[in-house]
């Protein structure tokens, strides 16, 4: 059986094969509803499948999007991660996801094999400064979108959320319930990083503890940002007989780590220990008891990455991957909002 071209779609439907062209590619030019529908009936009546491989090197550019976290298994990068996928399929566009597992190899290793396959762009959420992936974004002509952290060597498009603005709304409420002061647990690094999530959750904890006249000196610890390792490591915080009665945690995997420690150890949460964690994984309203914690609208950040990642009307020009109308420099920031349950102390109706 001879193979159904572009050619044969274009005579049974009656229009030409530049416009069989714009409906399959949803783009660049409009269709008329009533010729998309009749090109639509002719691919299904001749059975035509798009060669992809063939668009891709005419366009040198594939129908995929590159995504780089630091560890997909993680809640809050798997939940980004599928809120990517859904607004990639919205636009025709398929996702290849990579673990950088926080380590800068891994991060050039698939930002080298992403780029060279030649997808349609690339968000990045990066694992840290690397100067060794500014290089590599800057060898390639392809859009980046940076994603959830803006590393300050890598100077691009980014989509943010207001990490301190939502870390002070948990902090004020906890210390609203009456504490004399509430603790941090941040991650583990000794030194500030410029543009990382925690760090800003550290410095929102600090600017409401100082407007509330509170002090934070010795209030501030370390732990990993995963569960697992945050329950170990709260095990000794929490059997401390100076043990903080309200906890702020700069993610939600920290929470339910803190909350599974109190559990072991007898303390009552929220009435010994009110805990509040950042980023709403959808696990933390089946937490016991459920979690208080800063959300976001992932889904429009989401989209907002996908959109930057393919859309020329979107972009400033005069930059090497163009600025973001509407939005501060070239990121674009997104309201913060608390998310209100009863490892707070409060009782949500």
């Amino acid at each position: 059986m001879a193979k159904v071209t572009r050619d044969d779609v274009a005579r049974v439907a009656g229009t030409s094969t530049a416009v069989v062209s714009y409906v399959i590619n949803n783009g660049p030019r409009p269709v008329a509803p009533a010729t998309r529908e009749r090109v639509l009936a002719a691919i299904k009546e001749l059975g035509y499948r798009p060669d992809r491989v063939a668009q891709a090197m005419a366009s040198r550019r594939t129908d995929l999007i590159g995504l780089i976290v630091p560890d997909a298994r993680q809640p809050f990068f798997a939940e980004m991660s599928h809120a990517v996928e859904r607004a990639a399929a919205e636009r025709g566009k398929m996702v290849l996801v990579g673990n950088s597992d926080y380590l800068d190899e891994r991060e050039v290793h698939y930002l080298r094999a992403f780029l060279g396959m030649r997808v349609s762009g690339l968000i990045l959420i990066s694992s840290g400064p690397s100067e060794h992936a500014a290089a590599e974004i800057d060898a390639w002509d392809s859009r980046v979108v940076l994603m959830h952290r803006r590393p300050e060597a890598i100077d691009d498009v980014a989509v943010v959320l207001d990490d301190v603005g939502g870390a002070q709304l948990a902090v004020r409420h906890l210390l609203e319930h009456g504490h004399d002061a509430v603790a941090c647990l941040g991650g583990v690094e000794e030194t500030p990083v410029l543009g990382d999530p925690v760090t800003d959750h550290v410095v929102g904890w600090e600017r409401a503890m100082r407007e509330a006249g509170r002090s934070t000196e010795g209030r501030l610890f370390q732990s990993p940002y995963n569960r697992y390792d945050t329950y170990q490591r709260c095990l000794e915080l929490l059997r401390r007989p100076d043990r903080p009665t309200a906890l702020f945690c700069a993610t939600d995997d920290q929470a339910i780590g803190v909350l599974r420690a109190a559990r072991e150890l007898g303390i009552d949460v929220p009435g010994e220990l009110a805990v509040a964690g950042f980023d709403d994984v959808k696990e933390a309203a089946l937490t016991d008891p459920p979690l208080t914690t800063v959300g976001s609208d992932r889904e429009a950040m989401a989209k907002a990455a996908v959109d930057l990642v393919l859309d020329d009307s979107l972009r400033i020009p005069g930059t090497r991957n163009g600025g973001v109308p509407g939005s501060k420099g070239r990121v674009r920031q997104f309201p913060s909002g608390l998310v209100i349950r009863r490892s707070c102390g409060c009782d949500p109706a």
